[in-house]
């Protein structure tokens, strides 16, 4: 999607802009961001198949996760629009990626920065079931990739590592089932904490609604010049 010429929130331009957008769509888009958060989110380690990893942004969306951050190494991540159903459409997509092979740390130092705490998912002696992880306090899940999980990077620099009980003999989820069964079990025990910050401010919602009317109409910055037009004159 193009980038906006409006750096910071805008509300004569959220007026504007409102005007083209159908009663029904700002109404399903003020909902979801009533239940939209940054308490939880996921980080996917050089996924090698982009439709998985698609599916993982998908499955964020439905949960109500706004972040996914992806680490590039090998392997570059594009967004397939048939998987993700336009789920990359409302989320925030955050890569890491620099030659120096330091992609892990950049990414950390981020989430760390931020308040998180970092598990790692992997079934690894010491790694504890997901049903016991409470949430009494921010979380990022990291995910590796469908050949070797999680690297010993990863493993070396998380707070600690978390598992999904298998009951057969496969030792792992695919990667997009295994995110929603985490996700589920997270959020659903997550209420009974009531975190004051659990939801997104009122400036973070502001921010999104920037984004979010502009990537629902045709030709936005078409409108966005008429717009500049108007507040100039």
């Amino acid at each position: 999607m193009e980038k906006s010429n409006l750096e910071s929130i805008d509300q004569g331009w959220l007026d504007y802009i409102s005007q083209y957008i159908t009663e029904n769509k700002k109404t399903v888009m003020e909902k979801v961001l009533t239940q939209r958060t940054r308490f939880m989110t996921v980080v996917l380690e050089d996924i090698f198949k982009p439709h998985n990893a698609s599916a993982v942004l998908r499955t964020c969306d439905c949960f109500g996760i706004q972040d996914v951050h992806v680490i590039e190494k090998i392997n570059a991540y594009k967004v397939n629009p048939f998987v993700t159903r336009g789920a990359s459409q409302w989320i925030d997509l955050h890569k890491y990626h620099n030659k120096e092979g330091n992609a892990v740390q950049d990414c950390f130092s981020v989430l760390r920065e931020k308040g998180y705490k970092i598990y790692g998912t992997s079934p690894l002696p010491g790694s504890i079931s997901i049903h016991d992880l409470e949430p009494d306090e921010k979380i990022a899940l990291v995910f590796g990739n469908e050949h070797d999980g999680i690297s010993a990077e990863v493993q070396e620099n998380v707070d600690g590592l978390v598992h999904i009980p298998m009951l057969g003999f496969t030792e792992s989820f695919n990667i997009s089932v295994a995110a929603s069964i985490s996700l589920y079990e997270l959020v659903k025990k997550v209420e009974k904490y009531n975190h004051p910050d659990f939801y997104l401010s009122e400036n973070e919602k502001q921010l999104l609604r920037m984004k979010w009317f502009r990537s629902v109409v045709t030709r936005p910055d078409l409108h966005e010049k008429a717009y500049l037009k108007t507040k100039i004159a």
